[in-house]
């Protein structure tokens, strides 16, 4: 009976994988092809012995065979049946790193950066589930991820993602080991601009007047939800955080501040959005109780930031900024209409910038002193204080603003949880 049950498994898969060759020869027989699909996953789902003969009966080349003939370079690929055998891969990919090796060794990079191409999320989930796997706890793998041959994958991924969304948590899992507990955001980050000088169809795009891609901007956007739900899980690296204060100052400069807000992030302008995902994410970098009972290292990154020049940053765009809305109101009732117009100062370049801005000068000076006393001698308190009103262009600026002059005086006020 013991020897029954142990030979099973392996029959099963090494007919089932048999079946699937046999259908690979007929184009037409696609129910059949699928269900024998669906089955083989099935098998897979955890069960050790049926994920070990599915690599010794070469269910990874078989596999690649039915993504080939399902056209998955083409125009329209079968996404349903591409889809199933990403997930047949997937649970074999759990199984270990013999099993990952193997995947990994027939799908890099040629293949896994055809998947890439696939615009559907269908496809995109379980693809980046077998990259994490693979990679995950390999730093040798993720290395050749993130080297010549693999970031054009990364990037590809994250164009699909940006076009057609992504329904499980793989991506975020994915981007979060390549970029915020490894060193490869700036080459990630730099690389999509490269690999996006082309369009879908192959005309080159001049992006001398485009400092940023909507690529660019999404991949901030999802590493910024990342960071905000896993704050205190998450030490953040140097490499990181020094970049993203470099891409915030690179959109400021390139930004001309002269169109008012009309939307929250994501306001679909890519520098707009490269500037605001930027800034929320140094908000949250910098939102640790100023080195009481947290990772020496976080508080390194932060002095590191401040060192860079972060505070000067910050300030010198927010006193650019025409003042906020109730005081501008208050200046035209009291007569000084001639004032406000004789100057063109900048504007918010979307609902909230404002506040960011204050968020993260607050969190800055939080329990530290000698923040607190450089804001002091670059006379930046009168400017904080102007930030402590009501503006409908910046929901809960007016609570950020009471948080940071609690930092300035040490009185004691609740941190606003509003953010966006």
């Amino acid at each position: 009976m013991m020897v029954v049950q142990t030979l099973l498994p392996k029959i099963l898969s090494q007919a089932v994988l048999k079946l699937i060759t046999h259908l690979l020869n007929n184009l037409f027989d696609h129910e059949y092809l699928s269900l024998s699909l669906r089955l083989t996953r099935n098998l897979c789902a955890g069960e050790v012995a049926n994920q070990k003969s599915f690599i010794e009966l070469n269910g990874v080349g078989i596999f690649l065979t039915v993504l080939r003939i399902k056209k998955v370079a083409s125009s329209e690929p079968d996404c349903g049946i591409i889809r199933i055998g990403l997930q047949v891969l997937a649970n074999v990919s759990l199984a270990g790193k013999e099993h990952q090796q193997a995947i990994w060794g027939g799908l890099f990079p040629d293949e896994l950066y055809m998947l890439a191409k696939v615009r559907s999320q269908e496809t995109c989930d379980p693809l980046c589930m077998i990259i994490y796997a693979c990679c995950d706890g390999s730093p040798e793998l993720v290395l050749q991820l993130c080297g010549g041959q693999g970031l054009p994958i990364v990037v590809e991924i994250i164009r699909t993602a940006s076009l057609v969304g992504f329904g499980e948590e793989w991506l975020k899992l994915l981007l979060s080991r390549i970029c915020l507990e490894d060193i490869y955001f700036p080459p990630l980050f730099s690389r999509i601009h490269g690999v996006g000088s082309y369009c879908e169809n192959g005309e080159e795009i001049d992006l001398s007047n485009n400092p940023f891609l909507t690529e660019q901007a999404y991949l901030l956007n999802i590493l910024s939800e990342i960071l905000n739900e896993r704050l205190k899980e998450i030490t953040i690296l140097n490499e990181f955080a020094l970049g993203i204060f470099g891409i915030f100052k690179k959109a400021a400069e390139a930004f001309e501040f002269g169109s008012r807000a009309e939307s929250r992030l994501p306001t679909g302008f890519a520098v707009i959005d490269v500037l605001g995902y930027s800034l929320t994410i140094l908000r949250d970098i910098c939102a640790n109780n100023g080195g009481v009972g947290i990772d020496k290292n976080l508080v390194d990154v932060v002095d590191s930031l401040l060192s860079s020049g972060l505070l000067d940053s910050l300030l010198c765009v927010l006193r650019g900024l025409e003042p906020p809305q109730t005081i501008r109101k208050a200046m035209n009732q009291a007569g000084n209409q001639e004032a406000t117009t004789s100057y063109s100062p900048k504007v918010c370049p979307y609902k909230g910038f404002r506040r960011d801005l204050v968020a993260v000068i607050g969190n800055c000076a939080y329990r530290r002193k000698h923040v607190q006393d450089d804001i002091r001698q670059k006379n930046g308190i009168l400017l904080m204080l102007q930030q402590c009103v009501t503006d409908e262009d910046n929901p809960f600026l007016r609570e950020w603003g009471i948080w940071s002059m609690r930092n300035f005086t040490g009185r004691e006020f609740r941190k606003p949880t509003g953010s966006r």
